[in-house]
């Protein structure tokens, strides 16, 4: 049975029991969201040492074919791109459609986040090397341990096989536990859809932010079913370029379910390799950095969502300085986000507003019920970006061997 087809079996189960055992009491969420969390943990713990690893076996790979600058720079050019296209799109549609305004509630803010850039910098060298294994947030730390020792290793051959060797070893024992566990996911998720279909049903029962969630919907048809097919097409050369939308389906899934991109990280680079047929020194090199910076899905729904609090709390336009404040600070601030798993898109959105000031810095709150469906959009639109891109890259560098549709998993 194809991977796709155990999430989504599992997706209706957990709708199915939502409505039969009515879980949106106190005592049935309180069930649901400490499964979910205690799943959630699990699944980033077995990440970091997946990607720290592979790393490991990547760098060393790339640096020893000379590939590493190549695969570097086409990795790079397509997560800025990627994220300035989302932007535009977000800007976009919000502009040229008019969505209802959200009425006005009194609430009081006890907090507002920032994004501890200075924190996030000082992360990357922790005390120990060592303490990079357990940050289960922040991969980056992981994935820059197993890059100096990757990168190293291969500058002596014969001195470091030892060290190569061991990590290949680890990588694929990693693989295969990570290949597990996206198989216990399909199951698990019913756990997931029952808590996430339980706050969906209050958010779209008052109607408020229908709207505003059909225009996500819109926007990732266009992008995923028209935007990344064409540049496929022609960037690639690739006649068939929705066979990169298919082998994507069981991560979207997954993605748009938890609204957390570590812990869709496994089945996503399950599904570069056994579908796409996306080598292990490309993914192992590819796939962290883009799970970490290609975050435009964030600016896109941050873009949308702010204009729409601007438009509910005023009927002027907007003007056109504001307009390109906003997106570039969304575009700029959406590569900070790698130390927020979950949650990144609705912790953008309180900063825009923040340093917009005007009155606007506690307006986040109109949409801070909304806030699940929010970031589960942004997980959504990154997760798309991550299989386009990281196909791009692999194409480009020529490290894929292609598969028939037939036996994608």
């Amino acid at each position: 049975m194809k991977v796709w087809i155990k999430y989504l079996a599992g997706i209706l189960l957990g709708v199915l029991i939502t409505f039969i055992f009515h879980l949106d009491g106190a005592r049935g969420s309180a069930i649901l969201a400490f499964t979910t969390e205690l799943f959630v943990r699990f699944g980033r713990y077995l990440v970091v040492p997946l990607v720290f690893c592979t790393s490991v076996v990547a760098i060393n790979k790339l640096r020893l074919s000379k590939n590493l600058l190549k695969t570097s720079i086409w990795t790079f050019s397509i997560i800025i791109i990627s994220a300035l296209i989302l932007t535009i799109v977000g800007t976009a549609s919000i502009l040229l459609v008019k969505l209802p305004r959200i009425p006005i509630t009194i609430d009081v803010a006890t907090e507002i986040t920032h994004i501890d850039v200075r924190g996030m910098v000082l992360s990357l060298f922790p005390f120990s090397a060592f303490d990079s294994l357990h940050e289960s947030s922040f991969l980056l730390v992981a994935f820059l341990f197993g890059s100096l020792i990757g990168w190293e290793s291969g500058s002596d051959q014969v001195t470091f096989k030892p060290v190569s060797t061991i990590a290949d070893s680890f990588s694929k024992l990693f693989y295969y536990i990570s290949v597990f566990f996206t198989e216990v996911m399909s199951v698990l998720m019913i756990a997931f859809v029952a808590s996430w279909t339980v706050t969906f049903r209050s958010v779209i029962a008052t109607g408020i932010y229908t709207p505003m969630i059909i225009m996500f919907l819109c926007d990732f048809v266009i992008v995923a079913g028209i935007i990344y097919p064409l540049i496929i097409r022609y960037v690639c050369h690739d006649p068939r370029p929705y066979r990169v939308l298919y082998a994507s389906i069981a991560p979207m899934m997954l993605s748009f379910i938890t609204g957390d991109t570590n812990l869709s990280l496994p089945l996503i680079i399950r599904h570069g390799k056994e579908s796409l047929g996306i080598r292990r020194r490309c993914n192992g090199f590819v796939y962290p950095l883009f799970s970490m910076f290609s975050r435009g899905g964030s600016a896109l729904v941050t873009t949308i969502s702010f204009f729409l609090i601007w438009r509910s709390y005023s009927s002027l336009s907007i003007p056109f300085s504001d307009i390109m404040w906003v997106s570039l600070l969304s575009f700029g601030l959406s590569f900070l986000l790698g130390g927020f798993p979950s949650g990144g898109a609705f912790i953008l959105l309180t900063i825009l507003c923040e340093r917009y000031g005007k009155g606007f810095e506690t307006s986040f709150l109109l949409l801070k019920p909304a806030a699940l469906i929010i970031c589960s959009f942004a997980t959504l639109f990154d997760t798309v970006t991550v299989m386009f891109g990281s196909y791009i890259v692999a194409v480009k560098t020529k490290n894929v061997e292609h598969h028939k549709v037939r036996n994608f998993i």
